[in-house]
C-alpha cells in the first residue's frame, strides 16, 4: 500500500495576487511514476528533483489529471515515446524534462503524444534529445491543446525518405529528418513562447558527406511525374534537409491556431503550415533555409510582425500544393469535398534580414527559386490558384549594404537573391489578386520583382 500523501502548499507571488495551489501526491511515495498516475486519476502528481528512467511510455487517460515538477523523466527504449496522454480533457503537464540517454536517443518515437483530447496544458516542459522522424511534442485530433514556454531541443535525425509509393516522386533519399512540435487533425491550439532548437544535426559540408545525405537509396522504374529529368538521372536531390521546427497540418480540418512569441533556430523549415485560419505573430524564425511556408490549402493566414533572420531559400512562402484543391459535389458514391484552397490570408509588417547567410546558404547558391518571398503557380492542373493576399509594410532588408568602409569607400557585397519578391507566372494556375502597399523591399541582383508588383 503507499504512503499517506503529504499535502505541499505552494504559494505564488503574481502581479501583486496570492495564488496557492494544494499540492499532492507525489511518484516518491509510488514503486513509479505510472503507478502514481494511476492511484490518483484526476489529481495533480508531483515528481520531484531526480532522475526517473523509464522503458515503457507513461500514460495519462483520466481526465483533470497531470505531472508537474522539476524531475527528469529518461526513456532508455527507443521504441517507445516517453509520454502519451489520450481521450482525457484537462491534463496539465508541467515544469519536467523529458530525454533519452546516450546512444539511444535515435528513435522513431514521439517525446509527447497528445491524442483525442481536449484543454490540455503543457507548460514550461523540456524534451531534449529525443531524435525523431516523428515530433518532440504531438498534438493529434484535440481541441483547446495549449504549449506554453517549452523547449523542444535536439529533435533531429538522420533517415531514409521513401517517397517511391507516389506518382509524383517515385525515389527514396538519404536525409536529415525531424520535427520539433506538430500539429494535426485539432482545433483551437495555442503555441507560445516556445523555443524548438537543433544543436546536433547542421547542414554542413561535412555531415551531407558523412551521412550521404541527398542520394537516392530507391528509385521507381519510371520517373515521378514532378521530378525534374536531371535529378532523376543524377540520383541526387539537394532537397535533403526535411522536418520543420513548427507544423501545423491537415488544411480541411485544422483550424483556429495561434503561433504567438515562439523562437526556432537551425531547423529546415522554420514553420510549416497546412491548415486554415492561422494566426503567426511575432516569432523569430533564424538560421532556417525556409522561414515559413503556408500550402495545400492554406486559407486565412494572418502573418505579422515575425523576424526572420538567416534564411536561404525563401523567408516567407505562399503556394498551393498537390494537395490543394476545389470544391466538389457528391458523385457516384463520393462524399461531397469542402473546398482546399490556398489564399485569403494577410503578410504584413515582417522583417527578413541577412537573408543568404545562413548555414545552408551554400546548398542552395545555385538555385533559381531563391527569394525572400515567394508566390508560386500550382504543381498540378487540378490544383487552385494562390489568390487575394494582401502584403503590407514588410521589410526586405540587404544587409550586404552595410559592410565597411575600405579607404573610405564602402565595401558593398551584393545581395544574396536575385528577387526580394519571386511571382511565378508560369502554368499551371500561377497566382492572382497579389495586393503590395507600403513595403521596403531593397533590391536584388536583377531588382526588386521578377514582374511588375500588383497594387
Amino acid at each position: 500500500m503507499p504512503r499517506p500523501s503529504l499535502i505541499l502548499i505552494l504559494t505564488v507571488l503574481l502581479a501583486g495576487a496570492t495564488i496557492t495551489f494544494a499540492q499532492s501526491p507525489s511518484v516518491a511515495e509510488y514503486e513509479s511514476i505510472q503507478a502514481a498516475v494511476d492511484a490518483n486519476p484526476g489529481k495533480m502528481v508531483f515528481v520531484p528533483a531526480g532522475d526517473y528512467p523509464i522503458s515503457r511510455h507513461i500514460e495519462i487517460s483520466a481526465s483533470d489529471s497531470g505531472l508537474y515538477g522539476s524531475g527528469r523523466i529518461i526513456q532508455t527504449n527507443p521504441a517507445q515515446p516517453i509520454l502519451r496522454v489520450e481521450k482525457a480533457r484537462g491534463v496539465r503537464i508541467r515544469d519536467l524534462t523529458l530525454t533519452r540517454p546516450e546512444g539511444q536517443m535515435d528513435t522513431t518515437q514521439e517525446g509527447i503524444y497528445v491524442r483525442q483530447c481536449s484543454e490540455t496544458t503543457i507548460e514550461d516542459v523540456r524534451v531534449i534529445d529525443n531524435r525523431t522522424i516523428a515530433s518532440g511534442i504531438a498534438i493529434r485530433e484535440s481541441s483547446g491543446t495549449q504549449v506554453r514556454g517549452c523547449l523542444v531541443e535536439n529533435y533531429m535525425r538522420v533517415n531514409i525518405d521513401d517517397r517511391t509509393a507516389s506518382p509524383l516522386y517515385g525515389y527514396a533519399f538519404r536525409c536529415l529528418d525531424g520535427t520539433g512540435i506538430n500539429v494535426e487533425y485539432s482545433e483551437g491550439t495555442l503555441i507560445q513562447n516556445c523555443r524548438v532548437v537543433e544543436n546536433h544535426l547542421h547542414p554542413t559540408p561535412g555531415n551531407k558527406e558523412k551521412y550521404g545525405l541527398g542520394q537516392f537509396t530507391k528509385k521507381n522504374p519510371e520517373k515521378g511525374r514532378l521530378m525534374s529529368q536531371q535529378v532523376w538521372d543524377a540520383g541526387y536531390t539537394n532537397n535533403w534537409q526535411q522536418g520543420s521546427g513548427i507544423v501545423i497540418n491537415s488544411p480541411r480540418i485544422t483550424t483556429r491556431t495561434q503561433l504567438l512569441g515562439n523562437q526556432i533556430e537551425n531547423a529546415a523549415q522554420g514553420m510549416d503550415l497546412h491548415c486554415d485560419q492561422i494566426i503567426v505573430a511575432n516569432n523569430l524564425v533564424s538560421n532556417s533555409f525556409v522561414g515559413m511556408k503556408a500550402m495545400h490549402g492554406a486559407r486565412n493566414v494572418l502573418i505579422t510582425g515575425n523576424q526572420f533572420v538567416r534564411n536561404d531559400l525563401w523567408a516567407i512562402g505562399l503556394m498551393p500544393g498537390t494537395a490543394s484543391g476545389a470544391a466538389q459535389p457528391a458523385h457516384d458514391n463520393v462524399p461531397a469535398q469542402s473546398p482546399n484552397n490556398d489564399g485569403g490570408s494577410i503578410i504584413a509588417n515582417n522583417i527578413i534580414t541577412d537573408f543568404g547567410y545562413g548555414d545552408a546558404a551554400w546548398n542552395w547558391q545555385n538555385g533559381g527559386t531563391i527569394a525572400p518571398i515567394r508566390f508560386t503557380h500550382a504543381p498540378l492542373a487540378e490544383n487552385p490558384a494562390l489568390s487575394d493576399v494582401i502584403i503590407q509594410g514588410n521589410i526586405v532588408y540587404d544587409t550586404g549594404r552595410d559592410q565597411p568602409l575600405v579607404d573610405g569607400v564602402p565595401k558593398r557585397e551584393p545581395p544574396r537573391y536575385k528577387y526580394a519578391v519571386l511571382i511565378e507566372s508560369g502554368e499551371p494556375n500561377p497566382p492572382h489578386d497579389l495586393h503590395f502597399l507600403g513595403n521596403i523591399f531593397h533590391p536584388g541582383t536583377a531588382g526588386v520583382c521578377n514582374t511588375d508588383l500588383p497594387q
